[in-house]
């Protein structure tokens, strides 16, 4: 049962989306626990992505397949972790890298571990338009909104989304955390986000802590 999740977390760091899609639809029919799936397989797998990236061990193109096969693998998993949340509320998390960026592997990091403490992530992708962000805040009325950058030249579109979320009267509504490389608490403070990310455990605990929320 350890190797399947080894094996799992093997392919997503190779990049691999059609194994990594069917090891996890193979684990799933084993019945094995959805969580288990995640924690142990997926969030093993892109967290070890992120430290080869980290490391300089990864270049752009490895993050980009581990990126893809991260995705591939949560497809058919995210059906499964909402229905073993019952009748739970869920919290809804809505995340986007900001127009002008094409950076995934740090979100991906981030949906990983949301999901794995219950949020219900809709991910908006990469460069994404500031009224997609407006658009997706009004139809899932989530309780955090995440903006993710990864270039200083990208960083400052945040805060005209976050001014665009006020003139619409959706400020209140929810939270705001920024993240990525050249964010900071700092800059959080100035464009006027309710929390920032420095990296993806830390997102995960500060959304709990938003939310008033604990793992469920």
């Amino acid at each position: 049962m350890a190797d399947q999740y080894a094996e799992i977390a093997r392919v997503i760091v190779e990049g691999d989306d059609t194994q990594a899609a069917k090891l996890v639809e193979s684990a799933i029919a084993q019945g094995l626990p959805p969580l288990d799936i995640l924690n142990k397989g997926v969030v093993a797998g892109i967290n070890k992505a992120g430290e080869l990236w980290a490391a300089n061990k990864f270049f752009l193109p490895d993050v980009i397949l581990a990126a893809d096969a991260f995705k591939a693998a949560m497809s058919p998993l995210e059906p499964k972790i909402k229905a073993t949340r019952g009748g739970q509320p869920t919290r809804k998390f809505v995340i986007g890298v900001v127009q002008g960026d094409m950076h995934d592997l740090g979100k991906s990091l981030v949906i990983a571990m949301l999901a794995s403490v219950g949020f219900e992530v809709i991910d908006l992708g990469i460069d994404v338009p500031r009224d997609k962000f407006i658009e997706a805040t009004r139809q899932h009325k989530p309780a955090i909104l995440g903006l993710g950058a990864y270039m200083s030249t990208t960083m400052l579109e945040m805060k005209d989304i976050i001014a665009e979320l006020k003139k619409q009267g959706l400020r209140d509504r929810l939270k705001v955390m920024v993240g990525g490389v050249p964010t900071s608490q700092e800059f959080a403070d100035e464009v006027g986000a309710d929390a920032w990310g420095k990296d993806a455990m830390v997102t995960m605990q500060k959304a709990l802590g938003l939310v008033g929320g604990s793992h469920g």
